[in-house]
């Protein structure tokens, strides 16, 4: 027998570990992007080397794991996991809606607490690496780097009985479609966009200004606006509670953003410096960065959350601890990881010059996200 695994259910082994992946894509895509993670195994073997049957494979596929198959939209994986089957493998599972399901798949997570009630979420896009936010409190919520998929933050609002009334990008997308718009259409909150940003935007938006404070709730819940170019010239981080620092993609985990995706790499990597360098160190060591993507599945803690205290990134990130301007200024424009899948397409998308139809998104936003100057 063969079994269809979710997003949802792969998501679950990935973390558990234990996984032993058969990728019948192509070489090249295979190689650009699969699904990784902590004791999880992925061997390639593309669908047109199967096509006249699967024996050479065997061998090389463990008797005491669970295999589950891979391709681009299911189709392929499906016909060799039949085959693996008649070929008297047993429990062969397939990815249901293959990678371009993985893509999209949204696992909220509770990061913490907030005063007078609230509560902090992040939305791992965990097959793309995309972090997004949702914070509630007191019958409202408010979203952060919300992904394209937004039932997913109404399914969740509705769970909780929240009111979405507001919506925030920390900066122009050039990796994901950003999703907050469009909420904010349907939802009647307000979007919120840095305006350095949006000079070239099509619609009407509310502007994210330095010291600006959005509100969630009859409470004491704030989210304050911190202006931290470098990534684009409008980024903006946001401070929450006074405990957790948003750094959009300013700073990760183990790496910094890139600033070259605009084209502007030269003109931007002094301002990144300076609100590296000089900003975010007269910030409280104390707070506790949430950023808007990451690059490894180490990076998850053993809640499933990626985070990390500023005092600990100071201190082991890299890209926080090259004193030398010169150096600084070559470690982050040359020897780049390549830039995302059409990402001036999806500029131009978050800028409402274009507008794709579903599908053209799907594979606008195919592949890892690459915002990082290192991978």
């Amino acid at each position: 027998m063969i079994y269809p695994l979710t997003a949802k259910e792969v998501a679950k082994r990935v973390l558990e570990g234990n996984l032993f992946i058969l990728d019948v894509r192509n070489e090249g895509d295979f190689n650009n992007w699969k699904i990784e993670g902590k004791n999880v195994t992925s061997i390639n073997k593309p669908y047109f080397d199967l096509i006249d049957g699967v024996e050479e494979i065997l061998d090389h596929l463990p008797s005491d794991q669970d295999i589950l198959v891979v391709c681009a939209k299911e189709g392929s994986s499906k016909m060799v996991a039949d085959m693996l089957d008649e070929a008297g493998r047993e429990k062969v599972f397939y990815l249901e809606g293959g990678m371009k399901a993985w893509s999209e798949y949204l696992q909220p997570v509770k990061v913490g607490d907030l005063k007078s009630g609230g509560e902090l979420y992040q939305f791992n896009r965990i097959g793309k690496g995309c972090l997004s936010y949702f914070v509630a409190s007191q019958g409202e919520a408010a979203i952060i780097d919300s992904a394209r998929m937004t039932d997913a933050y109404e399914e969740f609002a509705a769970q909780k009985n929240l009111k979405i009334t507001h919506l925030i990008d920390t900066h122009l997308h050039a990796d994901h479609i950003s999703g907050g718009r469009k909420l904010a259409e349907k939802t009647g909150g307000k979007y919120w966009l840095p305006s350095k940003d949006a000079e070239e935007v099509t619609f009407s938006y509310e502007p994210l200004e330095d010291g600006q404070e959005i509100k969630v709730g009859e409470s004491n819940i704030t989210i304050q606006a911190l202006y931290s170019p470098g990534h684009t010239i409008g980024s903006t981080s946001l401070m929450i509670d006074d405990n957790y620092l948003l750094s959009g993609d300013i700073l990760f985990v183990d790496s910094i953003g890139r600033p070259d995706l605009a084209g502007k790499a030269e003109d931007w990597v002094g301002d990144l410096r300076t609100t590296l360098y000089t900003k975010y160190k007269e910030l409280s060591d104390d707070l506790i960065v949430l950023p808007a993507h990451f690059g490894k599945m180490s990076e998850l803690n053993e809640n499933g959350v990626v985070q990390e205290k500023l005092s600990v990134l100071f201190e082991k990130n890299e890209g926080l601890n090259i004193q030398d301007e010169e150096e600084f200024r070559k470690a982050v424009s040359e020897n780049l990881p390549p830039q995302p899948n059409a990402y001036q397409e999806i500029r131009q998308t978050n800028m409402g010059k274009i507008n794709p139809d579903e599908e053209s998104q799907r594979e606008m936003e195919i592949g890892p996200n690459r915002c990082a100057i290192t991978e």
